[in-house]
């Protein structure tokens, strides 16, 4: 291993590029809630850098995460399709090679591509570790050509792989993977290339390990608390460390930088996490989708406003289509997003195609002002809220509603279906799946990651978690 220590950000000047393509940046959070955010009024926690960009871009009151946990929502952003067609049922679960990403579409547009932080989409669990180079379900496999990445969660001074050589840092990690990311986007920005960057954080996700300097702002809370709020500090800070770089690069106008988290809150800690919404990750009530959204992109959104349009990761991949002109078939269909481009400039009106949500035998299906929802989908044991009035889904307004709930059934279960035949593999050229999966397992019983072992599991992130539960 090479040891690297993080450094004070040098990003090199570079002269503004006046691409035909924006420079993209996606950026996500893992577990922050919807209501943890300067720009709610959080009690204790403050975002200013979150909070300007939202000033400055368009702000989402309703963003929902593709998925209730992580794995999941991850495949929604890089193929548009919600993640049980993916083969990603749950996190841990690796992404079907037979998939259409986002980072091959733009790549064969000219974009340079770069991953940095977590991936979790290769079919392994446990505490994050560096992705091995011969990892053919990790970032290379689905169109990254530079990554500095880790399977999972990580945290300060985290082992990650670029490219598949390990590497030691020491720091926080948002501010790590921020550092990294701008090194590359400078160099693309010199060489005169259009780049996409995806930049995945592991905060605030446990084992929360937050920097002194942190914790000192959160001093009246629980010691767990501490840490997690301090994470979130940091990972902010960060977020001011990238727009900063790009503007010192010379390519922030030209950039579109989209913010949003992988799902909702966690439950156990105070403040709440998910701004007195019902449900916590994992729950498909709104605490356990609906995440912050922004996007910042000062050459495209030129009228700063807060929508509160519904919106999806599922929608990141054809709005992004549309922004940059892929082709059609850049997308394997049927997609379960839609273009929001026309949001940049106005409101469209109602949503026309609602959101879909899957896990295990839960749904539900979110359409503009209602919400329907089952604990069991086989049962047909199905509720039905009305957000706009409701958006703490504390009645079930079946009864009031009849011709609704009947409708979005009806239109559930035919979305449904579609998902089912996806899972069979018949979006797939040979209607099938034919590409072998690596299976769903902890890294700790990989022989390739034996070597590792006795450094490792005497890292805090690892104590109590190297066994399978």
């Amino acid at each position: 291993m090479r040891i690297r220590i993080v450094l004070p950000l040098l990003v090199a000047l570079a002269s503004p590029v006046e691409a035909e393509n924006p420079n993209i940046v996606l950026v996500m959070a893992d577990d922050m809630g919807w209501g943890q955010t300067g720009y709610y009024n959080h009690p204790v926690l403050k975002t200013p850098h979150l909070d300007a960009m939202a000033a400055g871009g368009l702000r989402f009151d309703r963003f929902y995460a593709g998925g209730p946990v992580c794995s999941p929502t991850r495949a929604t952003v890089l193929t548009g399709r919600t993640h049980d067609r993916t083969g990603v049922q749950s996190h841990g679960f690796a992404l079907r090679k037979q998939e259409k990403t986002l980072a091959v579409a733009l790549r064969g547009l000219g974009y340079a591509t770069g991953h940095f932080g977590k991936w979790h989409l290769n079919g392994l669990r446990g505490p994050g570790v560096p992705i091995l180079k011969e990892d053919t379900h990790g970032p290379a496999g689905f169109g990254f050509d530079e990554w500095l990445s880790v399977t999972n969660f990580f945290d300060k001074d985290p082992v990650m792989s670029r490219r598949g050589k390990f590497e030691e840092f020491s720091g926080d990690s948002s501010e790590i993977i921020v550092e990294e990311a701008l090194k590359f986007i400078a160099a693309q920005a010199r060489a005169e290339k259009p780049s996409f960057t995806v930049i995945w954080y592991g905060t605030p996700h446990s084992p929360w390990m937050g920097l002194e300097r942190d914790l000192k702002l959160f001093a009246n809370l629980d010691e767990k608390s501490q840490h997690h709020y301090a994470e979130l500090a940091a990972m902010d800070r960060s977020l001011g460390t990238l727009r900063e770089g790009l503007r010192r690069i010379g390519i922030a106008r030209d950039t579109l930088v989209w913010f949003c988290s992988d799902n909702g809150g966690l439950a156990g800690f105070k403040p709440d996490t998910v701004g007195g919404l019902r449900g916590y990750k994992g729950s498909l009530f709104e605490g356990g989708l609906r995440v912050p959204g922004v996007i910042e992109w000062p050459g495209g959104i030129t009228k700063p406003r807060v929508t509160s349009f519904p919106a999806a990761t599922m929608d990141i991949f054809p709005t992004l289509a549309e922004v940059v002109g892929l082709p059609a078939d850049s997308m394997l269909q049927p997609q379960d997003g839609q273009s929001l481009r026309l949001l940049f400039e106005k409101e469209p009106g109602p949503r026309r195609k609602p959101i879909g949500f899957r896990s295990g035998t839960r749904g539900a299906l979110v359409d503009n002002e209602f919400k329907l929802y089952s604990r069991n989908v086989s049962k047909g044991d199905f509720e039905l809220y009305d957000l706009g009035e409701d958006p703490a889904e504390k009645e079930d307004v079946s009864i009031r509603h009849p011709e609704v709930a009947q409708r979005l059934r009806k239109l559930f279960q035919e979305w449904n279906a579609t998902v089912d035949a996806s899972v069979a593999g018949k979006d797939y050229p040979s209607g099938k799946v034919d590409s072998p999966q690596p299976p769903r397992m902890f890294w700790t019983e990989l022989d390739a990651y034996r070597p590792y072992f006795k450094a490792w599991r005497k890292r805090p992130e690892y104590s109590g978690r190297l066994k399978r539960k």
